[in-house]
């Protein structure tokens, strides 16, 4: 899902046209769109951006600013969408699939291993935005949910920069290596996702 590092620069370079300023613009809108809806490839926008970094096109500590900003301004507001909504709504209705009594161990495990999911979300395709909107919903520690997410998007971040900046002779090896990374995980994904659901309505069932 998604375009590859190879057609954004493409695109990059058509609204290099208008200035250069949007060009800064639409990195960061791009960062915070992939939160909001994650079929959105926001990951290719990072390493296009390395790739305009290495043609001394953008600068890098401008470009990295707002990588950073804009994705971890989407993930805020993930985050205060499901603590806002979410907990108080579900341990209201008590759902069957989703009893009260599940919030509350998914909060316990969530203080024991808030820590390692938030600095490695970036860096789990898919399940970005759900790790935000469940450490809100189990109203996980703001502060401590900024601070990790912050770590989480400066490595993934600098990383996939650092991947731009460094093979932007290769650009169609990148471009294959982003194509088979989303044939792969997106199956992978609904895979697991359509087994949990399954395994949720079967245990629940078994409790009738």
């Amino acid at each position: 899902m998604g375009e590859n590092p190879q057609q954004v620069t493409q695109w990059l370079d058509w609204i290099f046209t208008y200035g250069s300023g949007w060009v800064y613009v639409v990195l960061l809108l791009a960062c915070f769109i992939e939160n909001i809806f994650p079929p959105f490839p926001g990951d290719s926008f990072i390493v296009a951006a390395g790739v305009l970094v290495a043609m001394n096109r953008v600068d890098m500590l401008l470009s990295s600013a707002l990588i950073v900003i804009g994705g971890l301004s989407s993930v805020i507001f993930m985050y205060f969408l499901g603590r806002r909504f979410g907990r108080d709504y579900f341990m209201r209705k008590n759902f069957r699939y989703f009893p009260a009594t599940d919030i509350i161990r998914f909060e316990r495990s969530l203080n024991r291993w808030g820590a390692v999911l938030m600095i490695f979300s970036r860096f789990i395709v898919g399940f970005r935005s759900a790790i935000a909107v469940g450490a809100g919903i189990g109203c996980y520690a703001p502060v401590r949910m900024v601070i990790y997410s912050f770590i989480s998007y400066i490595l993934f971040g600098g990383m996939l920069m650092a991947l731009g900046y460094t093979l932007a002779q290769n650009y169609e090896r990148i471009a294959f290596y982003f194509q088979a990374y989303n044939m792969i995980a997106w199956p992978v994904i609904i895979a697991l996702l359509g087994s949990l659901i399954v395994w949720r309505i079967s245990k629940a069932r078994g409790k009738a």
